[in-house]
């Protein structure tokens, strides 16, 4: 079974083009897409709904950055495994207290300026994990490239919290 990158033929690289890989995803559709297989058998639509399914899945890694260096780390055997593996630099542990200390100031508080300040902070921590994430990956740093994208797991679901609050601010 091929992989994601063979599926749209990228390059197996981190840094990967979005209009390539846009023109790809739309040829496999394309060519798979179950309206076109509406006078076929049964066995034939579903092997094309599967590779239709594949399509999707392959093309959501892919052009998301965080899922596409994780699929990279693990198609060269690095296991994540975020849920069980917490372990951190303790530096960035005490950055994780103090953005959740911020947060819950910035909540109680109701506190919009120190709600974006944390907003901008986190942003700018992802781009430099990109960042990181990038030159591991180019020089097939698997495991390197594995502490940085937990660490980046972290701070897009505590982004995810920040605009959480951001609403309940603006209710």
């Amino acid at each position: 079974m091929k992989n994601h990158f063979e599926l749209f033929q990228m390059p197996v690289m981190f840094e990967i083009d979005a209009q390539q890989l846009d023109a790809a995803y739309r040829e496999v559709q394309g060519r798979v897409h179950p309206d076109k297989f509406v006078t076929a058998t049964d066995a034939e639509k579903r092997v094309a709904m599967q590779w239709a399914t594949r399509a999707n899945e392959g093309y959501q890694t892919l052009k998301n950055p965080l899922k596409r260096a994780m699929y990279l780390c693990e198609m060269n055997g690095v296991d994540l495994a975020a849920e069980s593996n917490a372990t951190m630099p303790t530096a960035f542990l005490m950055q994780q207290i103090e953005w959740r200390e911020a947060l819950d100031e910035a909540r109680d508080t109701k506190n919009q300026s120190a709600l974006e300040q944390l907003e901008n902070e986190l942003i700018q921590k992802r781009s430099d994990l990109i960042t990181a994430v990038t030159q591991h990956l180019n020089a097939a740093q698997y495991n390197d490239a594995g502490e940085q994208i937990r660490q980046l797991m972290f701070v897009e679901k505590f982004g995810d919290e920040v605009g959480r609050v951001f609403e309940l601010l603006e209710a």
